[in-house]
């Protein structure tokens, strides 16, 4: 099975690439990933899988095409049965390959991506050209019919799957959490409101600060924990807005976290206020996973994940008077509700976000492709 992206750096596509390729090893099949590389090799090396390193991150025509023809000598070579494609550059790649090689191609439609004109309509297709269309969610699944007209009989809904393993309030020794808290320079006994993400505006980082201002109390602390990937414009606009309401040493930024279960264990409330409809919502997930409540915007997969006034909150995106009437309502849960919403949330986690139910899904698909490919040919690829 080869697996194709633009590189593996930290992200929900690279991650997920990862634990496929463990997947497949666990199965009894041989991993391959082709990307341009990146820190998460080592994971594909732990799991035994075979990385090849080429410039599939790359969006210049001439090299996507010159990318192909590499493909073509990798599936040969390595006797490629299914090529699994999880981005649109690799993925048009990816598609002039396998037509020449004549194997099965795979899409994990992962985003909404942008639609500003026929050429980029044209080019986001590609996510929907593979003869199976793997979709992170409904939400996914309904917007490729709605802006592509993929053929549903095409498409299998397979959400992400957590860590649970990883994501577990028992499975965090106290010494990390207490290491996060000071790094963070927290002040022990006051309730503590996370909103993980990239500093990027849709993640909806003004929208919390905002809400913390509506929120007027002084005994809470909110932390954006998340890098700014470059953007440092955005970055000093959160600061002056922090400093305009007086927030500071009540709201702060922590850049990026390397360990989000001990992160999540801080937080008495965890927050996703995306602007834009998230295609899936892994944080959602993974705060459920860790028994925290969370308050989420009430649109896109993240809608999904969350079970209104149960399992969480949701909250009109962008709307920080509501964000803050349910910050109000979060905090000042009585322990024995806080306990069985925690209960809820991560059963429903464990019930239907699993990375094994996400795996197992995903090696059922690459199953039923080489069974088609097997009734046409008689017999797969050695």
């Amino acid at each position: 099975m080869l697996q194709v992206l633009p590189a593996l750096h930290t992200g929900g596509v690279e991650r997920g690439t990862c634990d496929m390729a463990a997947a497949i090893m666990d199965a009894g099949w041989r991993a391959v990933v082709a990307s341009a590389g990146g820190p998460m090799t080592r994971e594909l090396e732990r799991a035994g899988a075979l990385h090849v390193t080429l410039p599939l991150d790359t969006k210049n025509p001439l090299s996507m095409r010159s990318n192909a023809s590499k493909l073509v000598e990798l599936i040969e070579r390595w006797k490629i049965d299914l090529v699994h494609a999880r981005s649109r550059a690799p993925a048009w790649s990816a598609f002039w390959a396998t037509e020449r090689a004549g194997v099965p191609l795979i899409t994990t439609f992962h985003g909404t991506y942008n639609i500003q004109n026929a050429f980029k309509r044209q080019y986001n297709a590609v996510m929907t050209k593979g003869v199976r269309v793997i979709a992170i969610s409904e939400f996914i699944s309904e917007h490729m019919l709605a802006e592509y007209g993929c053929e549903m009989d095409r498409v299998r809904v397979i959400p992400r799957g957590v860590d649970i393993r990883s994501f577990d309030p028992d499975a965090v020794k106290p010494e990390r959490v207490i290491k996060l808290s000071r790094d963070w320079r927290l002040t022990d006994g006051l309730p503590v409101i996370m909103l993980p993400g990239r500093l990027t505006r849709w993640k909806g980082q003004t929208v919390l600060i905002d809400a913390m201002a509506r929120l007027g109390r002084r005994d809470v602390q909110a932390v954006l924990v998340g890098a700014d990937q470059g953007r440092t414009a955005y970055r000093e606009e959160l600061e002056q807005r922090i400093g305009k309401y007086g927030l500071e040493g009540i709201v702060r930024i922590v850049d990026h976290c390397s360990d989000m279960p001990a992160a999540y264990m801080l937080a008495d409330v965890v927050v996703s206020a995306s602007t834009d409809p998230e295609a899936f919502g892994r944080v959602v997930a993974e705060a459920g996973a860790m028994g925290r409540p969370i308050i989420v915007s009430g649109h896109g997969g993240a809608r999904e994940i969350v079970i209104d006034g149960e399992t969480g909150w949701l909250t009109p995106p962008a709307d920080s008077s509501a964000l803050a009437e349910a910050l109000a309502h979060a905090l000042t849960l009585p322990p024995a509700t806080r306990h069985a919403l925690a209960s809820r949330a991560m059963a429903h986690v464990r019930e239907r976000y699993t990375k094994e139910k996400m795996c197992a899904a995903t090696l059922g698909v690459y199953e039923e492709v080489l069974g088609a490919t097997r009734g046409a040919d008689g017999a797969a690829r050695a």
